[in-house]
């Protein structure tokens, strides 16, 4: 089993999480639920409770997001791979990011790693666009059009902020949540002994390190 990340590591993502964390269910099995309240902010808890005027969801912690072992990295046929394509979605990236308090680095790693900025990417397991959404992770965070690149880096941003919570802001948890399920993050209580998964989380964690350093340069240069 993967060890749980050092304390420096997790100081990264601290801002990821919104107030006091919300406990993991002890059933493998166990309901989660969330729900946004007025100022569109995400919460998890493990049981129904009032949402503050806010939209009620039900998810049942053993859907994964992703397959758990034995799939590509990358997905299947990209079919971008202009220059450009690396810039174009960045009012996307800023929106979602400050309405999911979510570093903007964070979701540019996933979609480096999940399509390499391809909104049309089709994984082989059915994942889709650029930070390849599974149908039913589609469905949890709202999204109606996968291929659409806003619904898809908002729903994709939403589900960080869920797992985020869930994983008291932990940013290794939070990506290996991403890539193989919540469930199984519980499972084995920190990242699982998956090939993927496993790569998934240094691919994701060394770009993002990589997104922070270029931006802090360019900071310096003004």
């Amino acid at each position: 089993m993967a060890a749980i990340p050092s304390s420096a590591c997790r100081a990264v993502l601290a801002v990821l999480a919104l107030g006091a964390a919300a406990l993991v269910p002890g059933r493998a099995d166990a309901d989660i639920y969330t729900y946004t309240d007025a100022q569109g902010n995400v919460h998890v808890a493990s049981k129904p409770g009032p949402s503050s005027g806010g939209k009620l969801d039900k998810i049942s912690s053993t859907t994964s997001s992703k397959p758990k072992r034995g799939t590509a990295l990358l997905p299947v046929m990209p079919s971008d791979k202009s220059p450009e394509r690396l810039g174009r979605y960045d009012s996307h990236i800023r929106e979602a990011s400050r309405l999911y308090r979510i570093p903007e680095e964070l979701v540019r790693a996933v979609i480096k790693c999940e399509s390499d900025f391809d909104p049309r990417a089709v994984s082989p397991t059915g994942a889709q666009g650029l930070m390849q959404l599974m149908p039913p992770t589609a469905l949890r965070m709202q999204v109606r059009d996968s291929f659409d690149p806003r619904e898809n880096i908002l729903g994709g941003t939403r589900y960080l902020r869920v797992l985020a919570n869930m994983f008291s802001g932990n940013l290794e948890l939070t990506v290996a949540g991403y890539n193989a399920g919540e469930n199984a993050v519980m499972r084995y209580q920190g990242i699982p002994p998956y090939e993927e998964t496993q790569g998934y989380v240094a691919c994701v964690v060394g770009h993002y390190r990589t997104f922070k350093a270029a931006k802090l340069v360019a900071a310096a240069a003004h």
